[in-house]
């Protein structure tokens, strides 16, 4: 018995493929997560007990890491905005509100003492090593910020 296949409509076609998309162990995450473990640096996963449920979370050091893709956090929101050609009145003021979210996020996480670290996806995959450095060098800081001497002192 043969099954007729339809063609799918626009809409239909862009609900495929958005449903496809995944939140959690993106390619961009993955890529992160297995060179800070190459360094010996160890991280909770999508670590739900804290505000925006980091990607990456380096408890003994209260690191946040939130891995974004460009489009979903709006890199380059004014021109990226200007440049979308379909459903504006849906897109713009989601992505509108992803960025606020991220910043509600930051703020929140700031005043719990966490340090906020946010890399792009495409930073990820053409820098994965300055990534790390700087996750290293955000590690380093929290061993010397106990001892740092201040103009009060």
């Amino acid at each position: 018995m043969s099954r007729k296949t339809t063609s799918l409509t626009p809409e239909e076609l862009r609900h495929k493929i958005m449903s496809r998309i995944k939140s959690k162990d993106t390619k961009i995450e993955v890529l992160l997560r297995k060179a800070l473990w190459h360094e010996g640096i160890r991280y909770r996963k999508n670590y739900a007990a804290l505000p925006g449920t980091p990607d990456i979370a380096i408890t003994k050091h209260k690191i946040a890491i939130f891995c974004d893709g460009k489009f979903w956090h709006g890199k380059n929101w004014s021109k990226t905005a200007s440049q979308l050609k379909s459903n504006r009145e849906y897109w713009i003021p989601k992505i509108e509100r992803n960025i606020q979210r991220d910043n509600e996020v930051d703020q929140e996480l700031k005043n719990m003492g966490w340090v906020v670290l946010r890399f792009w996806g495409d930073e990820i995959e053409r820098s994965l090593q300055s990534c790390v450095d700087s996750v290293k060098d955000t590690i380093f800081q929290t061993y010397i910020d106990p001892y740092r001497i201040t103009d009060d002192d």
